[in-house]
């Protein structure tokens, strides 16, 4: 990639790069402890977009394992730059009277096995525009939900945002609980997480808060699947995480806003749709 990045940009993509190497090497890990050698496979690519010479939009890094564990697993990171079509820009913030925009990030889907380990969704980014601000969150979805695990989940959760202000869990949560919902269905996703979007002004304080979300993450979810990943299931529990994976599938489909920014943005579509599910069903 040919961009030229400010410090503040360099930083923050190089901390997204690295929070990508600490989890994959997290989930090799696992699959390792269930007997299996999966790894995953790093595909680079560019943006895509009129008018764009190779690379000179950024792109990035789309990462893929299959095994025993992670049915499908995708964590892919990117870096890119230009301008919103008018009518998009409309929608940014901060790109009403200038399209121009850059973004970074880290993007991850887990979509696992067993019916009995959660699928699991973690966004972290940095945007500028004529304004600049870090989003993301993270949101756990459970086929057959445990108490214990959603419990955990969240604690782990709302300690990282408690370390930097105590407002921030029960806003965060509320905002996950609203954003993560299926209306045409009248049920949320899962069991939620925390969301946060337009976290601008401080830079240091509201990057520090971003790679605590980063570091919790895998707290939160690893633990969770070593807990879960030896459980025994029947075909019914089966077809129910088949049927919760359509629901995802919908939601990512309709309602995702990283998807349509993705499809808007001239992304590599695979990267964009490697949330879905690699098998779902619908009765």
């Amino acid at each position: 990639m040919t961009l030229t990045l400010d410090p503040k940009q360099q930083s923050a993509r190089d901390w997204f790069e690295s929070l990508r190497t600490r989890i994959c090497e997290q989930f090799e890990a696992i699959e390792r402890e269930a007997g299996s050698d999966a790894r995953f496979v790093f595909t680079p690519w560019d943006r895509e977009a009129p008018g764009l010479v190779a690379g000179e939009g950024g792109g990035g890094v789309r990462g893929v394992m299959k095994g025993k564990v992670f049915e499908k697993v995708g964590v892919n990171v990117s870096t890119v730059s230009g301008a919103f079509a008018p009518e998009f820009a409309k929608t940014i913030h901060g790109a009403d009277d200038d399209p121009a925009f850059f973004a970074t990030g880290i993007s991850l889907v887990a979509h696992m096995a067993n019916p009995h380990v959660p699928a699991v969704h973690m966004n972290t980014r940095y945007l500028v525009t004529a304004k600049s601000w870090f989003g993301g969150g993270a949101d756990l979805n459970p086929p057959l939900p445990r108490e214990e695990d959603t419990a955990h989940f969240h604690n782990v959760l709302k300690a990282a945002c408690d370390a930097h202000d105590p407002d921030y869990h029960p806003r965060f949560k509320a905002w996950a609980d609203d954003y993560f919902f299926i209306p045409h269905r009248g049920v949320h996703r899962g069991v939620g997480g925390i969301f946060y979007d337009h976290l601008e002004g401080d830079f240091d304080a509201n990057f520090a808060f971003t790679r605590s979300v980063g570091e919790a993450f895998l707290e939160a979810f690893a633990p969770i699947v070593r807990r879960r990943m030896h459980e025994s299931w029947s075909e019914e529990e089966y077809r129910t995480m088949l049927e919760w994976r359509g629901r995802y599938a919908e939601f990512n489909l309709v309602h995702d806003r990283g998807t349509l920014f993705g499809l808007k943005t001239g992304g590599n579509i695979d990267a964009i749709l490697m949330s879905l599910p690699p098998m779902a069903s619908w009765s």
